[in-house]
């Protein structure tokens, strides 16, 4: 399947599952491809035919826009150099899981979950710790009869008891001889970012980049700069989350804030977009167009949050 019929089978089956569902990403060397939400759950997805190409930079940026925006990063794949991914399976890497487009229908559209990870040595499933270590207390059942059964060590057992997953043949051998259905079901959009992101001088940035960030800065914001995405920057208070785009190239200006504004409605999150100078248009695509002049007169960030949503909130066609 080429990889354009790939996002547009992944957003098909999102918008059947009830997912309000972006576009596609159209723009070259951005880290994700599609953005999806549904109630809650607010998905941050790069789809690859090879997930090889998936590289470690890229995980980084997806896995901190993913904590930032409350998300959960997700890599949909056909293959890898070690073969297929496959069916109900949940692979990842550099810490973003990895499931195929058959395991994503199964999930969402049949209700089926994926009960197999992969991890260095094999494919393993997550007991449920908890009545596995009830189930042989109350029976009296010693470590030494499970992992002889299981054909492990004692202190294995006791490892899946404290939450370890297990080999698949060693989770039946376990089930068969306690009667009990012991593993647990899979959910591939649980991720639990461990990173703090790449770290991105401010002098090595373009000169009005460099210049927007420190006026926002000095408004009491924080922003966090991104790369491989289609705004350039998280900007961020106590409150709110800003979607932050700088308009470097005027030419691509309605491109550009097309698609921030895009993911500005799925994430639910307000976007703008600076530039070197005012524009008569105040709003493009949903996200609001501000110059840097204007950015410069204001002195609170309560001033430039309200500038925005009153700008985002103007209907202009794009």
């Amino acid at each position: 399947m080429q990889r354009g019929e790939l996002i547009e089978g992944v957003r098909g089956i999102l918008a059947k599952a009830g997912f309000y569902v972006s576009k596609p990403i159209v723009m070259r060397s951005i880290s994700f491809d599609i953005v999806a939400r549904r109630d809650e759950t607010l998905l941050i997805i790069k789809v690859l035919s090879n997930v090889d190409a998936f590289s470690k930079e890229n995980a980084e940026e997806i896995k901190v826009l993913a904590e930032a925006l409350q998300a959960s990063p997700l890599l949909i794949g056909e293959k890898s150099g070690s073969g297929d991914i496959e069916e109900g399976i949940v692979y990842s890497r550099f810490g973003v899981p990895i499931i195929s487009i058959e395991t994503l229908s199964d999930y969402l559209l049949e209700g089926v979950p994926p009960f197999i990870f992969a991890a260095p040595g094999g494919l393993y499933v997550r007991l449920d710790s908890e009545l596995l270590r009830s189930i042989r207390e109350e029976r009296n059942i010693s470590l030494g009869t499970l992992a002889e059964v299981a054909g492990v060590s004692r202190r294995t057992i006791k490892m899946y008891e404290s939450g370890m997953g297990a080999m698949i043949d060693v989770a039946l051998k376990l089930e068969e001889f306690l009667g009990e259905f012991l593993v647990l079901p899979l959910d591939p959009f649980k991720y639990a970012s461990e990173t703090s992101g790449p770290q991105i001088d401010l002098s090595e940035m373009d000169d009005l980049s460099r210049e927007v960030f420190m006026l926002l800065s000095k408004l009491g914001y924080s922003v966090v700069p991104t790369v491989r995405c289609p705004f350039e920057a998280l900007t961020k208070d106590d409150r709110t989350l800003i979607l932050t785009g700088v308009g470097r190239d005027e030419t691509k200006l309605v491109e550009k804030a097309c698609i921030v504004g895009d993911i500005s409605k799925i994430t639910e999150k307000k976007s703008v977009i600076f530039l070197r100078r005012a524009k008569s248009r105040q709003n493009i695509g949903g996200a609001a167009i501000i110059g840097k002049d204007e950015l410069k007169k204001l002195n609170e960030s309560e001033k430039l949050f309200e500038l925005v949503i009153t700008r985002c909130g103007i209907n202009e066609k794009s």
